[in-house]
């Protein structure tokens, strides 16, 4: 796969020169790259990544806090002159996996890796940071770098907002904007993906425990068996999903786990059914709380079992400004070439908590290709795979883009 080679256009003076910058600072942005990459945490504890955050940040002119309910850190960068305020996100997270890359810088730490990106993400916003302190004459106002932990599943941007982050007397005030980068491993290195409106999909956890009554395997009739009731629900709840829902309306519920018995010949009291819930709008998650609710009851009676149901909302729609999201198409053009822009036609139906800070201020979560030049985007392993590998040279573009994103932002 070829890189790309056309040349920016630079009409910006602002923005001149930003390209060239993050290359200069790339020996860093590796550098903390691989050292967070070896040293993988999970969750919101992550007090070696944390550590790896506040040496690099250790000789900018920053104001640094550090969370009190996870390992989060904030720190705020005052421009020369008054504005408003933007926030960059970068979360810091790794998942349960394996390492299969074969990579020298591996990960160190028994079944957890850097699968996502995310220490490419922590890497962008350290050295974008490092740019913007040498640019701050030509900032209006004020640049909030968000280091988030718990993207993973455990709500990380959500606790660092309980614990004031977008308040006015948070650290920097009420954002009047944010934007966020997350690298894929399925984009030619360097190109930029995003949307107006919904750009991934909220994920609510549907758990389902089925109750009959247990017996003998020989004896069915003697028993309430609630195996058939959660196979039934099955495919139920599939049928609800296309019966229920117009097909202009994506939605996706999967049922990824199904548990019931201890041996063959014996009818268990209970089965367990846990699926995961995806929509793109509001009223179509309400709806379908209700009817899943409803299909999952009503089987469960039909079978002479009972179901006791529990819907965990996970995170909400991630939902882009279309003025946000519009200026990042142009910033793309401009700071990294015109070919860079990729069209991004369609929502993913994957989740992300950058939708809590993007239900309160106005920005755009955007996809920067990390693709490594050897491999076929089509056919690379993807993100959260244990074989995925990114391309670190896509690492100038989210450093150059995350501190164009900035002085946009502020002049």
């Amino acid at each position: 796969m070829p890189r790309f080679t056309a040349m920016p256009d630079h009409s910006d003076p602002r923005l001149a020169g930003l390209t060239a910058a993050a290359h200069a600072v790339q020996p860093r942005t590796v550098a903390l790259r691989r050292r967070l990459h070896r040293n993988p945490e999970l969750g919101l504890e992550l007090p070696m990544t944390r550590t790896a955050v506040l040496d690099e940040l250790a000789d900018l002119p920053l104001k640094v806090h550090t969370g009190r309910s996870c390992s989060s850190v904030t720190a705020v960068l005052e421009g020369d002159k008054p504005g408003p305020t933007v926030l960059l996100r970068a979360d810091m997270d790794a998942l349960p996996l394996t390492e299969r890359t074969g990579l020298a810088f591996t990960s160190e730490i028994d079944g957890v890796m850097h699968a996502c990106g995310h220490d490419t993400h922590v890497a962008m916003l350290a050295s974008a940071a490092r740019l913007l302190a040498d640019r701050r004459e030509l900032l209006a106002g004020r640049v909030l770098l968000m280091f988030q932990p718990g993207e993973e599943g455990d709500h990380g941007a959500r606790h660092m907002i309980e614990e004031g982050l977008l308040e006015p007397s948070g650290p920097a005030g009420t954002p009047d904007s944010a934007y966020a980068l997350h690298i894929s491993a399925t984009m030619p290195t360097g190109t930029v993906q995003t949307r107006p409106g919904p750009i991934m999909a909220s994920a609510d956890v549907l758990r389902v425990t089925v109750r009959g009554r247990g017996g003998h395997a020989s004896a069915p009739h003697d028993a309430l068996d609630p195996v058939p009731s959660a196979a039934a629900m099955v495919g139920a709840l599939q049928t609800m999903l296309t019966r229920r829902v117009t097909a202009l309306e994506p939605a996706v519920l999967t049922v990824a786990q199904i548990r019931a018995g201890t041996t063959s010949n014996v009818i268990p009291d209970t089965a367990y059914l846990e699926a995961t819930l995806r929509t793109l709008t509001e009223p179509t998650r309400t709806f379908l709380h209700e009817q899943v609710r409803q299909v999952c009851q009503h089987t469960a009676a039909a079978y002479g079992c009972t179901a006791s149901v529990f819907l965990e909302p996970g995170y909400p729609i991630t939902v882009n400004d279309a003025a946000a999201s519009a200026r990042v198409d142009e910033l793309a053009a401009t700071v990294l070439g015109p070919n860079r822009v990729s069209p991004m036609t369609s929502p993913i139906l994957g989740s992300e908590d950058f939708s809590y800070v993007l239900n309160r201020v106005p920005g755009a979560l955007a996809f920067l290709g990390g693709c490594p030049p050897h491999l076929d985007p089509d056919h690379a392993a993807p993100n959260h795979s244990n074989r995925v590998q990114f391309d670190e040279a896509a690492m100038v573009d989210g450093v150059a883009m995350y501190a164009a994103l900035a002085l946009d932002a502020l002049r």
